[in-house]
């Protein structure tokens, strides 16, 4: 009869041959799947824009001629409201940071002024009149301060150059009917702008934005002939501003980053005495 040490004997031989049979096989290799981690997308955008600008300041300062003698002063100035509308190219750097650079044209405006001097213990007055129009170009940097169901508030600074030319400008004096008229100057001063504004996005890749920009342009300078003859005066408008309000556009073109993928993991190879 077989003993019951012979059976644990051989169920003992069977075990040490089935493992050493399997670690012959050939191992199950793992499947390795490249993990991808999304990047964020840098882009260029064109834009354009439009809007009103509400005249804050037409400040008219009288340079008289040093071969003019009189008590001449402004008493008052002001400037109509404007419209305006440009174009412009960016780059958004990342999503909270952006760059572009505009340019826009400021429609015509009216420009008067009246003052006052005496003469022979008389009072006299006179007045002016006049059309300004701006072509301002800017380069603006905007910080974006996150998005929330597809809005995006936002704030910004600009600076460039202010082209703006006086035309018309013209005097007339009550009750002497004394008159002149201005060159018609041109003249280029640094312009600089402050943003607030809040953006939709469309879609990923067109946003509409509504902004408010103080907007501070500059001067502008004229003298003024007499219709008889004088020693002409100046009349400069200083420190031109606007508090305009703004709708503007945005297309995205955006430049996709390489992806990075995470290498293959590596194995210890296994080893057999």
């Amino acid at each position: 009869m077989v003993s019951v040490r012979h059976l644990i004997a051989a169920a003992a031989a069977i075990t040490i041959s089935t493992t050493a049979y399997a670690a012959d096989l050939p191992q199950p290799q793992i499947a390795y799947q490249p993990v991808v981690a999304p990047q964020p997308t840098s882009a260029w955008y064109l834009r354009g824009q439009s809007g009103v600008g509400v005249s804050s300041n037409a400040d008219l300062v009288y340079l008289q001629n040093p071969l003019n003698s009189s008590n001449f002063a402004i008493r008052n100035s002001g400037m109509g409201d404007s419209t305006f509308f440009g174009g412009g190219v960016g780059y958004e750097f990342n999503n909270w940071l952006r760059f572009d650079v505009t340019g826009e044209y400021r429609s015509k405006v009216p420009v008067n002024a009246f003052g006052i001097y005496t003469l022979g213990g008389g009072t006299f007055l006179d007045t002016y009149q006049g059309f300004l129009q701006s072509v301002v170009v800017l380069g603006n940097a905007y910080i974006d301060l996150g998005t929330w169901n597809c809005l995006t508030p936002f704030v910004g600074a600009g600076v460039g150059a202010a082209i703006n030319k006086l035309t018309d400008f013209t005097d007339y004096g009550i009750p002497t009917a004394g008159s002149g008229i201005g060159q018609s100057t041109s003249e280029t001063h640094l312009a600089w702008a402050l943003y607030a504004g809040l953006a939709y996005n469309v879609t990923q890749n067109f946003t509409v934005e509504l902004a408010y920009r103080y907007l501070n342009y500059g001067s502008i300078t004229d003298a003024v002939n007499c219709t008889g003859g004088c020693n002409p005066d100046s009349f400069k408008f200083q420190s031109l501003s606007s508090s305009d309000i703004m709708l503007g556009m945005r297309w995205r073109f955006p430049i996709e980053g390489a992806p990075l993928v995470a290498p293959a993991p590596q194995y210890p190879l296994s080893t057999r005495g």
